[in-house]
């Protein structure tokens, strides 16, 4: 017995490095640089996961977005490669980024997580998860029980991938998300990351933007909700140096308005709204 644990432990190593092989090559085959590479991207991801777990894959770059993901060819992902057919038809559900209580999660929680009608189930706690409105769960998000891994990207744009079970009576995914939910998650969010930077939508920023500290401290203040007035007694400036230093941080962005640079702002990470 003292001879065979060596050979063991060696056949343990090398099965393990297999795996991470595996893995590395499934995260290589799912990244997208050219519209050629999006097809055999989604169809690495949806093989990875019927191998790993039995799921069926449902992605969207934007969950804003009515315009479902598509191949270099204008081909739709969802049906010729992920396999949903027209009694599925999730992707082109206008009001499902409104009414699901899936992408509405999304928008609350960044780290994968599995979610049925009893709830959302994530590794840490989230408590705003808890107010997200479950009523007819299975009929509202088009399935009983998902894995879902949110993709937040930048300007706020946030995508998502489910992976579900091919049994529509399966409402428990504790186990499957347990062993499945860390690789899934590395590979989705992979695949959405590649796909919407090379769809992405032209944007009315400039390249760089370097607001200064004070123009930064005025937004801030700004978004929280403060007058010029109440800005100025804040930061012991007069009013008109904190109109100055707003108008300043208005034109470097583009803004045409207050509400519109604060979100411009809060896109590129100088605000929190």
């Amino acid at each position: 017995m003292i001879r065979d644990r060596p050979v063991t432990a060696r056949r343990f190593s090398a099965r393990m490095t297999r795996v991470g092989e595996d893995f590395e090559s499934a995260l290589r085959s799912v990244a997208i640089a050219a519209p050629d590479d999006i097809r055999p991207a989604a169809v690495s991801l949806r093989d990875f996961a019927w191998r790993r777990g039995g799921f069926r894959v449902a992605a969207c770059h934007n969950i804003a977005s009515k315009r479902p993901m598509t191949d270099a060819e204008g081909e739709l992902l969802a049906t010729s490669v992920f396999g949903w057919t027209s009694s599925d038809p999730w992707w082109c559900s206008p009001l499902l980024a409104l009414s699901s209580p899936l992408p509405a999660a999304c928008r609350f929680e960044s780290e994968p997580f599995w979610c049925n009608a009893a709830g959302f189930h994530v590794r840490l706690p989230n408590p705003q998860l808890d107010e997200i409105d479950r009523t007819d769960f299975a009929a509202r998000a088009f399935t009983r029980a998902a894995i879902l891994v949110p993709v937040h990207l930048p300007f706020g744009q946030i995508g998502a991938v489910s992976f579900t079970l091919r049994d529509k009576e399966s409402d428990d995914l504790s186990e499957e998300f347990e062993a499945h939910a860390t690789p899934l998650g590395l590979l989705a969010r992979q695949f959405i990351a590649g796909y919407a930077r090379l769809r992405a939508e032209p944007r009315r920023l400039p390249p760089t933007s370097p607001l200064t500290k004070r123009e930064v401290e005025c937004l801030k203040w700004t978004a929280a909700g403060k007058t010029d007035v109440e800005i100025s007694m804040i930061l012991a400036l007069s009013r008109a140096t904190v109109r100055f230093h707003l108008r300043n941080a208005s034109r470097k962005l583009n803004a045409v308005n207050k509400s519109q640079v604060l979100f411009k702002a809060a896109q590129l990470g100088y605000v929190t709204i």
